[in-house]
């Protein structure tokens, strides 16, 4: 009866661990979030609910449209009209970038990597490079508008720039990006693909209308037009008269996953030790940039970039910064967890590979485009 009951709770454990191993974006966040709260108690104000409230709406809209075979009508277009590999992946990517500038990273990729999953699933195609280098272009074209990330429209507002002085403050950046997007995606092997598949027809087109109206409200709520919480009674209103299982298919680890690191990011920035080391070290606009750039690779490039504007007065190198900063490691921009959320959702197994994959392509950018932002600001 003894061996019985230990087996048990091994086989329990054993399940924990490997649903820990899965999914390492959670468990590290989980993991710094709880040993930061042993070093500075964590407050409410960490967390943005703001954030967490647009990402559940986007998300219920996103599984809304799967289930309605929008996203499949989307896709089986892109495919009869593409006879390579390829081209499909760079629309995709070049979707990303484009959309990015104006409903911001995060939505961009909530919207267009389920595509792009559905397109793999459909065509047998390996598609995580695809996925890697959407989330690069969606960061990367995300710098050219004020708009297009949190941390633009925070540093935009907060020292009061002129849309002129901002936009011919990131173009270089934007364009040196884009440029080594169109490189890689010339670089990518291609494959025939011969698919003449049945036009899909929309399930509902009324529920189809419906929540893509929806979908403009939480866009404009994002954008500022309208309060989130209004989008967010939207939205709820409508997922329970239309369908309340799409509440059951949220990926509800996505946000513990953002709670976890508002917690670790904000315990981390009150320490006394963390804010008298950038107040001693950002002295001029070399150590300003970098500053942004190394402290976006653990502490996210939002936070770095509320975190740092308390210590200086030089917005530019703190701008460029921060953007490229977003490239790197996997939290340096919350929109790359989406992007490998939403991967290791339809491929449990992939995990480690995609991390390895992403690493390699996102430093790479990291270190292209930080050696030429630098040579021009030296000038």
């Amino acid at each position: 009866m003894k061996e019985l009951v230990i087996r048990q709770k091994q086989k329990k454990i054993d399940l924990n661990l490997a649903f820990l191993k899965k999914d390492l974006v959670l468990t590290i966040s989980l993991t710094l979030a709880v040993i930061s709260c042993f070093i500075h108690p964590p407050k409410w104000e960490y967390i943005n609910f703001n954030v967490l409230i647009s990402l559940f709406n986007l998300m219920l809209v996103i599984k809304a449209f799967e289930d309605l075979k929008l996203l499949d009508k989307f896709a089986v277009a892109i495919l009869n009209k593409c006879q390579e590999s390829k081209r499909i992946s760079a629309i995709l990517i070049f979707l990303c970038f484009f959309t990015s500038m104006f409903v911001t990273n995060d939505v961009a990729l909530i919207s267009f990597v389920p595509l792009t999953l559905i397109i793999s699933k459909k065509t047998q195609l390996n598609m995580t490079k695809t996925i890697i280098l959407q989330t690069i272009a969606a960061n990367i074209g995300s710098s050219l508008t004020p708009m297009g990330n949190p941390q633009n429209l925070f540093i935009f507002s907060y020292y009061g720039i002129k849309p002129l002085q901002f936009l011919t403050t990131v173009l270089l950046m934007a364009l040196v990006g884009i440029s080594i997007l169109s490189f890689v995606i010339y670089r990518l092997k291609s494959k025939s693909i011969r698919v003449d598949l049945p036009v899909v027809r929309i399930v509902d087109r009324k529920k189809s209308s419906i929540w893509f109206l929806v979908f403009c409200i939480i866009v404009a709520s994002i954008l500022g037009v309208i309060s989130t919480r209004l989008a967010f009674i939207v939205t709820m209103v409508t997922a329970c008269f239309l369908d309340k299982k799409l509440l059951v298919k949220i990926d509800y680890l996505l946000l513990i996953t953002f709670i976890s690191f508002f917690i670790f990011i904000g315990n981390l920035s009150s320490i006394d030790i963390v804010r008298i080391f950038a107040r001693n070290h950002l002295n001029d606009t070399t150590s300003v940039f970098f500053g942004s750039i190394l402290s976006s690779q653990f502490i996210s490039n939002v936070p770095a970039s509320i975190l740092l504007s308390k210590f200086t007065s030089d917005w530019k190198p703190l701008l460029v910064g921060v953007n490229i900063g977003g490239l790197g490691t996997i939290i340096a921009s919350m929109a790359s967890v989406i992007s490998y959320k939403l991967f290791i959702q339809k491929n449990p197994g992939q995990s480690k590979l995609y991390l390895t994959k992403f690493s390699i392509y996102n430093f790479s950018f990291l270190a292209f485009l930080t050696f030429i932002q630098y040579c021009v600001l030296k000038l």
